[in-house]
């Protein structure tokens, strides 16, 4: 029986492990805004919506299964069902990662009515109709296409209108236009190219309709702000968290204009401790957020003992049973922060 702490190692190795040799690809240079320090402010937000990749697209999914009266929709790129490690390491590895051990998807679908019940998690009749956007990349060997088809038919079994985009050749990663690696790679820092945009088809599916991106300046700003003002504990780092997360917000936004707000969840040994903000500037979202009135949140988890790799928790390394639903902890410091900017 593995140790916590190497079991804990084993599962992050696990979602970063290189597969393939990747030579870096001629990036495209986006259009960038350096952070600037300052603290989230409320905006007119009509809209709240979720994306992650990887840890960070099981995270998505619990923040959405739990918060649906208030998140509209997801889109998750290379993870699989909502509670899949259903709290045990092994079945992270084998079920949620390799598809060794069955996703038990049946079984996740009752968790899911059984907390609904109990006020847990939100209702689940708000999920019927949500957008949600699933992305699988065909040489992604790390989260195995059975486990990401079983995303897809946990969230058809409540109703979602989910669009499936299994179709690229893509590797364990955040795919878009700025990508450094090429498009089967599985290597830091997990932004591939694959010649696709990725970012446009999520969200048309998210908000209905997409506007071309800004490709010139950015007008909006990229404000660093402290994460420890919405930790539950006061103290980021203690919930594997970095003490500075980021927000871009347009500048139409920041008058007071009328906006959408996507929480976006980097992978694991991508936060801003690994990869700088590789991942805030490459992920082709900011540009989409300027042309469509969208704030983009980016928390950012962090290393510790139980957590190496700097992964969201979705298996329960913060060492409570409580972290797919309402009251876990790098749930709700997510959330107090979207209730910071949503008002």
């Amino acid at each position: 029986m593995p140790t916590p702490l190497k079991a804990a190692t084993t599962l992050a190795a696990l979602f970063l492990l290189i597969l393939t040799a990747a030579a870096p690809a001629q990036a495209a240079n986006p259009p960038t805004k350096p952070p600037v320090s300052g603290s989230l402010g409320t905006y007119n937000v009509s809209g709240v919506y979720v994306a992650g990749v990887s840890s960070g697209g099981y995270m998505a999914t619990q923040l959405h299964v739990a918060y649906s009266s208030r998140i509209r929709g997801a889109a998750v790129f290379a993870a699989g069902p909502y509670y899949c490690s259903q709290n045990t390491v092994a079945q992270a590895l084998y079920g949620c990662g390799d598809n060794r051990y069955p996703t038990n998807v049946s079984a996740l679908q009752t968790y899911t009515r059984t907390w609904a019940s109990y006020g847990w998690v939100d209702p689940v009749g708000n999920l019927s109709g949500d957008p949600v956007y699933v992305f699988h990349g065909g040489n992604d060997t790390t989260v195995k296409k059975s486990v990401t088809d079983d995303l897809v038919r946990y969230y058809q079994h409540f109703g979602a209108s989910v669009q499936y985009d299994s179709g690229s050749a893509a590797g364990h990663s955040w795919v878009t236009p700025y990508g450094t690696l090429g498009c089967a790679a599985t290597a830091s820092p997990y932004l591939n190219d694959c010649g696709t945009d990725p970012q446009n088809a999520l969200l048309r599916k998210l908000l209905g309709g997409v506007t071309a991106p800004n490709t010139g300046t950015l007008g909006g700003s990229l404000i660093r702000f402290s994460q420890n003002t919405f930790a539950v504990n006061g103290w980021a780092n203690g919930l594997s968290m970095d003490a500075n997360g980021f927000a871009y917000v347009p500048s139409a936004c920041a008058a007071g204009q009328s906006c959408r707000l996507l929480v976006a969840l980097h992978g694991c040994v991508q936060s801003s401790g690994a990869v700088g903000t590789a991942f805030v500037d490459r992920a082709n979202l900011n540009q989409y957020a300027d042309t469509n009135n969208l704030i983009v949140l980016y928390p950012q988890a962090s290393t510790s003992l139980s957590n190496p790799n700097g992964c969201w928790d979705w298996w329960g390394y913060l060492g409570a049973t409580n972290f797919p639903i309402k009251g876990g902890a790098q749930v709700e410091t997510i959330m107090n922060m979207v209730r910071r900017l949503d008002g």
